[in-house]
């Protein structure tokens, strides 16, 4: 169900979009990435990756990727946090142990309300890290690209 594309550019690196292809938004080393207009709307990854952080993921990882005292600040990890790593850890879980707590995050790869949605919430969340969206749901949006309908079709079944 997830496809990794093996790329590993950090999210520290320039996240500026330097092209587009069927409305996903791509930076200089083909990594998803967001792209915000100078009037506030926001590419549809981000807008969607905001609905599905909000739907699956900010009950540990606490509002707007800032952490809670039960799962780190996504909004940090994403600074330093390869495309690929992203990947890997949210389809495969992790388990930190040290002498002082024990942390676990479960994998979520065979989840398809995350799975099918990756690229979204990694678009949202790198776009928090460097501070181009705010706390709260972005007000303008683009338009669902059809190439995405189509992904998510294939990706989710037909119902």
């Amino acid at each position: 169900m997830l496809v990794a594309t093996g790329l590993v550019a950090h999210a520290a690196d320039d996240p500026k979009a330097v092209k587009s292809e069927d409305g996903k938004y791509l930076d200089k080393e083909g990594n998803p990435t967001f792209n915000v207009a100078a009037d506030g709307t926001v590419d549809w990854y981000t807008y969607s990756g905001f609905r599905r952080y909000h739907s699956e993921c900010h009950v540990c990882h606490g509002p707007d990727g800032m952490g809670s005292t039960y799962a780190p600040a996504l909004k940090d990890s994403l600074k330093t946090m390869s495309y690929g790593d992203f990947l890997e850890v949210v389809a495969s879980g992790r388990k930190n142990v040290n002498t002082a707590q024990e942390s676990v995050m479960p994998a979520f790869g065979d989840n398809p309300n995350v799975a099918c949605y990756m690229d979204d919430l990694y678009v949202y969340l790198r776009a928090r890290a460097h501070d181009a969206v705010g706390r709260v749901r972005p007000p303008k949006r683009e338009d669902k690209p059809d190439a995405y309908t189509k992904a998510e079709t294939a990706c989710m079944g037909n119902k």
